[in-house]
């Protein structure tokens, strides 16, 4: 792997769709059903760690992934259904493994959500391993 450095790095837009919006997010969640339909925080944050994953896919080998491993971040306006929405993401450290984001999302009307985001680099193959130990341990 060669670890970007740190500094900008990505950034990618969307359009909200009603799928995105709070009430759409978890049908089985009857809190959810009578919601305002404006954009969903789980959908805002998912959207922002996809933007990682996809800035680090090029610096990551064969056989590795990231998983994120910390997510701090504000969701502080609403975005309606058919607006654009931002996510940009700078890479502020690198500790070993361990790559920590600042992140924001902006929608057209401006900033609707920021914060702090770690991502740690894994190895697929002994990461679902001690997943499936951590099953079998479970099932005893």
């Amino acid at each position: 792997m060669s670890t970007p450095a740190p500094g900008p790095l990505h950034r990618e837009t969307m359009r909200v769709e009603a799928r995105h919006t709070v009430p759409a997010i978890a049908p089985d969640w009857p809190g959810f059903a009578d919601m305002p339909p404006v954009l969903a925080t789980a959908i805002m944050v998912g959207f922002m760690e996809q933007t990682c994953i996809t800035a680090l896919r090029p610096y990551l080998q064969a056989g590795q992934h990231t998983v994120g491993t910390r997510v701090d971040m504000s969701h502080v306006a609403a975005t309606p259904v058919g607006m654009r929405i931002t996510a940009e993401v700078e890479l502020t450290s690198v500790q070993g493994r361990t790559l920590t984001f600042r992140v924001s999302c902006h929608d057209d009307a401006g900033l609707i959500g920021e914060g702090i985001h770690n991502r740690a680099i894994i190895d697929v193959e002994r990461f679902l391993a001690r997943v499936a130990s951590k099953q079998g341990e479970a099932a005893t």
